[in-house]
């Protein structure tokens, strides 16, 4: 009797330790796996679903607004002009180049039919008028509601384009001022792949965490490029969660693809926390929360709810 109920009071703490781990559930764009990507809509969407921080990408206009966008040029993919009509094929007009009057002459509420990237998100329901919102306007939805979430904002900055955005330091003053002015500096963080924001984030708002986003892939590598990371040399740091650390980030986002467990545990142990992206399958979600990874960033918070919820954790309160 005695060890039956010493399993009992084993088994209950063990289901008390999953179920307060923490898990940062990051919805990516929003919810662009469900709404039309770095839209209000989006944000709405993930507010209703229910998520901890609403991960989202910033540029700065030709007069100087923060604005929510993933590319540095509008996307011929998503956007509309005025008339309705699909932008022609190859790249947009840069965002940087475009007042905010002038961007938000733009639709981008749904992605055009027949191309890849909408089959990709053959569940995103499109939502006519929805145009590149103000970071502003994304606090003040956020306010409205009442809900606690937090911000993962990405800087676009690319150090090989400099002519398509404003500089470094441009970008993040102006962001500063925004997230100050909305009286949001305790519940932001702030990421980029080009590590040189992220050092001026540092000395001018010391208390805002950063992330260092990296990415490892057949394609693209920002890891062994010093012109992404701030003049650091992964050799000379004694590899990538080091290098993180000695950029000053507090947390490290590697895409999910270029991740280990091993990784992980090694940047946990230098005081990191570790956030992949973007994870939007059940199973990927689960080998990674079964790591204790500190956050995930997805397409589907819906999905990640499901598995955590699976995994007996808390999950975030919707705001619908």
């Amino acid at each position: 009797m005695r060890c039956a109920s010493s399993r009992l009071l084993a088994a209950a703490l063990c289901l008390a330790c999953a179920s307060a781990f923490a898990l940062d559930l990051q919805g990516h764009r929003g919810t662009r796996g469900n709404a039309p990507e770095n839209t209000l809509a989006a944000f709405s969407r993930a507010l209703a679903i229910g998520v901890d921080t609403l991960e989202l990408d910033v540029g700065l206009t030709a007069d100087g607004v923060v604005v929510v966008s993933h590319n540095a040029a509008l996307d011929p993919v998503i956007t509309r002009d005025a008339s309705g009509q699909w932008l022609p094929p190859g790249r947009g007009p840069l965002i940087h180049s475009l007042t905010l009057a002038q961007l938000q002459a733009y639709d981008v509420g749904r992605i055009r039919p027949d191309t890849p990237y909408a089959k990709t998100f053959a569940s995103q329901q499109g939502r006519d008028g929805e145009h590149v919102p103000t970071l502003a306007a994304v606090f003040d939805l956020v306010k409205s509601r009442g809900a606690p979430v937090r911000f993962n904002i990405e800087t676009k900055i690319d150090p090989t384009r400099p002519a398509d955005t404003a500089s470094p330091e441009a970008m993040v003053q102006a962001l500063l001022k925004v997230v100050q002015d909305a009286g949001m500096a305790s519940r932001v963080s702030i990421q980029s792949f080009d590590w040189r924001t992220l050092r001026l984030v540092q000395k001018a708002a010391p208390a805002i965490p950063t992330v260092c986003l990296t990415v490892q892939s057949a394609n693209s590598d920002n890891v062994h490029d010093t012109r992404w990371t701030a003049g650091l040399r992964i050799d000379e740091e004694g590899g990538l969660p080091a290098l993180v650390k000695a950029a000053g980030c507090a947390a490290w986002s590697p895409n999910a693809g270029a991740v280990t467990q091993d990784l992980v545990k090694e940047a946990q142990s230098l005081g990191l926390q570790v956030i992949p992206w973007t994870v939007n399958a059940p199973a990927d979600m689960d080998r990674l929360v079964g790591w204790n990874v500190d956050g995930l960033i997805t397409d589907y918070p819906d999905r990640l709810r499901q598995v955590m919820q699976a995994r007996g954790m808390a999950v975030p309160k919707p705001f619908p």
